[in-house]
């Protein structure tokens, strides 16, 4: 598990920082201030859709309309969290905190939790053995009936459509497992007074009202962010050490896209400099493309979301996906000899 393929040693991250950082401009990497922009901007959607739905400003033909801009803004302010809370966009923790409060608040996801699950443990083991958002072993798949279960039922691959619930519902049962998977205390408060605040939403606009307010739109932003939250590792190989390039696959899309969603396809630049905001991103880009183009992986979104549908999520080994349901076997993405 130390070259992919032979004659392509691992190499550390900091190789790659060592070499790239000199490069770079230094206001890369102060924090990017106007990119509260966005918040402002998501929350504004929001909070204007769901009064309009609630105060039955529209007609209900345009509700659904509305109900999916309401997912589009849950979608953008967990790209904004996700930026803030890796210090990219305010350097105060305080602040960033804050930001994280409000930002997640439809996927009833504490920011001390995010912190511990994505900064530190996702971060420092990306597609090793402990990384929480890696996908299952042949081992451990054969040995617990719950990863059998995820897997088979639930998880995008061997052309099942049933893979679709992870797009559909990823993020949030995702944020649920590592709630009552860390037991911490705040986040449990937290997630408690996420509850009782959509709680009295749902009470003050009604049942049907409330389905368009909320439910539809976390659905609608599942699939935003899952859809890249997925292909970021999920065609990769498994590794021992940490090689963004190895481990992670960045996404292109449309540049309308691309900016709404805060730059996120730009994955293997975050995990390179997790600090620096993704607005600068497309510079990291080019020096990664000019200093190891057979190492640096990247594909448009849409072509990587059907090659999650058309591969396997089960590790046979480290280069290899295996269907255990049909035994089909799948070469992961691979650098370039």
């Amino acid at each position: 598990m130390t070259e992919y393929p032979p004659g392509s040693p691992l190499l550390p991250r900091s190789s790659y920082v060592n070499a790239m950082k000199a490069r770079l401009p230094a206001e890369a990497f102060a924090p990017a201030h106007s990119r509260l922009a966005f918040l402002a901007g998501y929350l504004a959607i929001v909070v204007v859709a769901i009064l309009a739905i609630a105060r039955h400003w529209v007609p209900w033909a345009v509700v659904p309309v509305l109900s999916i801009a309401i997912g589009a803004g849950f979608a953008g302010l967990t790209f904004v969290a996700h930026e803030a809370l890796h210090g990219g966009i305010i350097r105060g923790k305080r602040v960033q905190y804050a930001i994280g409060l409000l930002c997640f608040a439809p996927f009833f996801l504490s920011p001390r939790l995010w912190i511990a699950w994505h900064n530190r443990s996702h971060h420092a083991t990306t597609n090793l053995p402990d990384d929480p958002d890696g996908y299952a072993t042949l081992e451990r798949y054969e040995a617990r009936r719950s990863t059998r279960f995820s897997v088979d039922a639930f998880s995008l691959g061997g052309r099942r459509w049933r893979g679709a619930l992870s797009l559909v519902l990823g993020f949030t049962v995702q944020s649920v497992d590592q709630l009552f998977a860390t037991r911490s205390r705040v986040a449990f408060v937290e997630a408690a007074a996420y509850l009782a605040g959509w709680g009295v939403l749902a009470a003050f606009v009604g049942f049907v009202p409330f389905l368009f307010v909320f439910v539809l739109p976390l659905l609608v932003a599942n699939v935003c962010v899952m859809a890249f939250i997925l292909t970021n590792h999920s065609l990769s190989p498994k590794v021992s050490i940490d090689d963004p390039l190895v481990s992670g696959l960045s996404v292109t899309t449309p540049r309308l896209l691309q900016w709404l969603s805060l730059g996120f396809g730009f994955h293997v630049e975050h995990h390179l400099f997790p600090a620096m905001s993704t607005r600068h991103a497309p510079s990291v880009r080019d020096l990664l493309v000019e200093k190891w183009p057979e190492r640096y992986q990247s594909m448009p979104l849409a072509g990587a979301l059907r090659k999650l549908h058309s591969t396997a999520r089960v590790y046979k080994d480290a280069t290899t996906l295996y269907d255990p349901t049909t035994g089909a076997e799948f070469a992961t993405l691979l650098p370039r000899s």
